[in-house]
């Protein structure tokens, strides 16, 4: 992979993390399950070490929430490309009703290129404050 490559492989991974987040807030949950490999697998970061597995569990699990109004903003995305297999982490800052303080996390991810694009193999939160 040449320079050019990878800037645009970043960048299209960069893009993921900030589309993840807008997506998630709008609850379109069929676009952000669809961002995972069809074995991929996430956690909450409120609950880092429970992992939900598989496309049709991710999906069916972001379905089971309660409906709520939030805004996430991604920042400090950093992103390392390895042929077809990258690793990226991010900060999250989550804002939801106004009578709760707003939730600080990271995400490590790990993604996989494939012929519609990056997706996640790995999608791991975690709150960086309690």
């Amino acid at each position: 992979m040449d320079a050019l490559e990878r800037l645009l492989a970043e960048r299209a991974i960069e893009r993921m993390l900030v589309d993840y987040a807008a997506l998630n807030d709008s609850g379109d949950w069929e676009s952000v399950a669809a961002m995972y490999l069809p074995e991929g697998r996430m956690s909450r970061p409120t609950a880092p070490d429970e992992f939900i597995e598989g496309h049709d569990a991710i999906l069916a699990a972001f379905k089971a929430r309660p409906a709520r109004a939030s805004r996430h903003v991604a920042a400090n995305i950093r992103v390392t490309i390895e042929g077809s297999s990258a690793a990226a982490t991010s900060q999250i800052l989550l804002f939801t009703a106004a009578d709760k303080p707003p939730l600080v996390g990271t995400y490590a991810d790990r993604l996989t290129q494939t012929a519609d694009g990056w997706r996640f193999a790995e999608r791991r939160g975690s709150l960086d404050f309690t």
